[in-house]
């Protein structure tokens, strides 16, 4: 009779699932070997007051989330309106500055259309009062 070693035993109950089952309920029925078996399951398993703590954990992780969040938009927000009122600033600084060009720029035409109109003036009435007076 030749002797079976564990690995031929092992592979032996992977394929035959019946003895399996058989040998399972044979350790199941010794109470060392049952609560062996408990105490193995148990560590694995989480209790209400696991999931209990976890929940509370859970729960204070959102809370901190949250408020950061709200810190993050608040700070958005702050730093939104900074950029509106500098971008504010900038805009009404170019458009004075628009402003005076063209004020400037008015007053050039505006002198330039006086000499047009003395010029104008003098080429036509220079004439007709020397015609007058000669």
């Amino acid at each position: 009779m030749s002797r079976l070693s564990a690995e031929e035993i092992v592979e032996l109950f992977e394929k035959d699932i019946s003895s399996r089952k058989r040998l399972a309920e044979l350790l199941v029925v010794e109470p060392d070997i049952r609560l062996a078996i408990i105490n193995a399951v148990i560590r694995d398993v989480a209790t209400k007051e696991d999931i209990e703590k976890l929940r509370a954990a859970t729960k204070e992780d959102i809370g901190k989330l949250e408020a950061r969040i709200n810190s993050l938009e608040m700070t958005t927000r702050r730093d939104f309106e900074g950029l509106k009122a500098e971008l504010k600033s900038y805009i009404d600084e170019k458009v004075n500055s628009l402003n005076m060009r063209v004020s400037d720029l008015y007053g050039v035409v505006k002198a330039s259309l006086i000499t047009i109109v003395i010029t104008l003036a003098s080429t036509i009435l220079v004439p007709l009062i020397l015609r007058i007076i000669f």
